[in-house]
Formats: structure tokens, C-alpha cells, sequence
């Protein structure tokens, strides 16, 4: 990995990089720490086999969505070619509620701040090693369900995992969806926003990495931090945030319904599919049986 990691800075013209580290955290590309002789450290990823030239110039232009439209802290973009992505480096996020009042005010900024007439986006992107589909939509409800839901289906460890009567609920579901979903406007979401995903300035300021954006519901985003095993001091975090942005008091209901989508994208993804499968099963069980 390192020895990839390498060489493709080297071909890039980056021949001043001398060593490079490898970097934990993320579950669908190969990182690492580049230091460099001149010049400070970066972030570097790349993927041992690409699955599309355009992965990592989407990923740029997200970030540069979530900086320039939303005003959120990302990393700057020092590369971005087919083979890999340099990134200028973040600090890890400190372990305060302070942090978390502080993303809560950024996070609801950029979603109170972008609302748009359509769901979707300019181009598809990527979610982890699988293409997002955004092709433009006036309903909320039908971009959703077929972009976001039903898009996972066929997936080969999808179909796997899941029986005919699962595959039935979620169209079930879908169909239902107006019912279940309160009607939101659009708005600019990072799209991929677990814990992992939430870093720091170098003064301290919350940063984002790793987007996979698009003008969606901004509870897609919430539901992402809310699934994923928040630390402790984060609870102010969804306290703040559901003041800050009118949410009445079933939300916490909605989550596993547009949290879906993440468990569906990981179970098309990954061997260990920690949890995602069941968590798929226990939120279909409902519509497995017509009502």
C-alpha cells in the first residue's frame, strides 16, 4: 500500500514526498501521510483498482461544494487525478462538547443555507467504491426511493443478504414514503457524514472529509451521525441543531427509515457489513406484511 501510495505521487510530480505512513480510519480507499522536504506533510488516498476516472476529481468538487456554497471547513485540495487525491492535513477532532455546539452551528448553517428547487446534483459522484446517482428531480419522495434505496438492489452482496420478502418490504416502503417522511426542502448535504467523516482546523474549527454530495433532505446527514455511534459529547450536538433548524419532536423516529440508505451502501460494499444487514431487516420488518 505504501509502495502504491508512492509511486503514484512520484508520477503526479510530487517527487519531493520521502516517506509515506499509512493512515487508519477509512474503509474504501488505501491513505496514508505523505512528508515531504520541503514543503509540510499531506494526506494522500488513492484505490488499489479505481473504479471510475472521475472518483477522486468528485470528491473535489465536493469539497469545494461543502467550502464555497456552505461555508464549511474541508481540507484543501492539492491533487486530484485519476489516480489519487492530496489533501492539506486536518488535526483529529477534540473530545469536547464545545466541538460538537460548534459543528451543530455549522452543520444546520449549511443546510438552512442551501436550499434548492431540485433534488439531486450536476454530475453522479461516489459513495465509498459504488457510483451516486443524482439525476435531477422535482419529488423529494420519488429521487429518494430511486437513487438512494432501490438503487442498492442487484447489487450482488445486496441480493445476497437479502430475501425476496426483504426486497418486497423495501419497495413497500418506498411507495409509502410521503406517508412515513415529512415533506423537506432540498438542500446541500455532505452525503457520507459519520463520525469518521467530522475532523478539525488547526485551530479547532469542525472540518469536513470524504463527501458524497448532493441537494437532499438534511436529515439524510443527521441520520448519518445519529446511527453511527456518536462519542458521548456529541449529544449537544443534536440538541443544537434540532433548535437551530425547527425539527419537530419525531425525528429521532424518522432515522432508521433514511438511514437505509448508508446500511444498504455498506452491505454492497463490504464482506463485514457490521450490523447493516440486520439493521436493513429489523426496519423492513414492518412492511413485510401488507398493510
Amino acid at each position: 500500500m505504501v509502495t502504491l501510495l508512492m509511486e503514484s505521487l512520484h508520477r503526479a510530480g510530487m517527487r519531493d514526498v520521502v516517506t509515506v505512513q499509512p493512515a487508519t480510519g477509512g474503509l474504501a480507499a488505501l491513505a496514508g501521510i505523505a512528508t515531504r522536504q520541503d514543503a509540510p506533510p499531506v494526506f494522500v488516498k488513492a484505490f488499489a483498482d479505481a473504479p471510475a476516472d472521475d472518483v477522486f476529481a468528485a470528491e473535489a468538487e465536493g469539497l469545494a461544494a461543502l467550502r464555497e456554497l456552505g461555508a464549511m471547513s474541508t481540507p484543501e485540495v492539492i491533487l486530484a487525478n485519476r489516480e489519487l487525491l492530496v489533501l492539506s492535513m486536518l488535526q483529529p477532532r477534540p473530545s469536547s462538547e464545545s466541538f460538537w455546539e460548534q459543528f451543530a452551528h455549522a452543520l444546520a448553517h449549511l443546510h438552512l443555507s442551501t436550499t434548492h428547487p431540485r433534488f439531486g446534483w450536476r454530475r453522479d459522484n461516489w459513495l465509498g467504491r459504488r457510483r451516486q446517482h443524482n439525476t435531477w428531480n422535482d419529488d423529494g419522495f420519488a429521487f429518494f426511493a430511486q437513487h438512494r434505496l432501490l438503487r442498492w438492489l442487484g447489487e450482488p452482496r445486496v441480493d445476497a443478504a437479502l430475501e425476496p420478502a426483504d426486497r418486497t418490504a423495501l419497495e413497500r416502503l418506498c411507495h409509502r414514503l410521503p406517508e412515513l417522511l415529512p415533506e423537506r426542502p432540498a438542500c446541500l448535504t455532505h452525503g457520507d457524514l459519520w463520525a469518521q467523516n467530522v475532523l478539525a482546523t488547526a485551530d479547532g474549527q469542525p472540518a469536513l472529509i470524504d463527501p458524497a454530495v448532493s441537494y437532499m433532505w438534511a436529515e439524510v446527514d443527521l441520520a448519518h451521525v445519529w446511527t453511527t455511534s456518536p462519542p458521548p459529547e456529541a449529544q449537544r450536538f443534536f440538541e443544537i441543531y434540532a433548535e437551530l433548524t425547527s425539527l419537530d419532536g419525531d425525528w429521532r423516529a424518522r432515522m432508521p427509515i433514511i438511514q437505509l440508505r448508508q446500511h444498504l451502501a455498506v452491505l454492497a460494499q463490504f464482506d463485514d457489513d457490521w450490523g447493516a444487514g440486520d439493521q436493513i431487516r429489523a426496519t423492513l420488518a414492518p412492511f413485510r406484511t401488507r398493510t
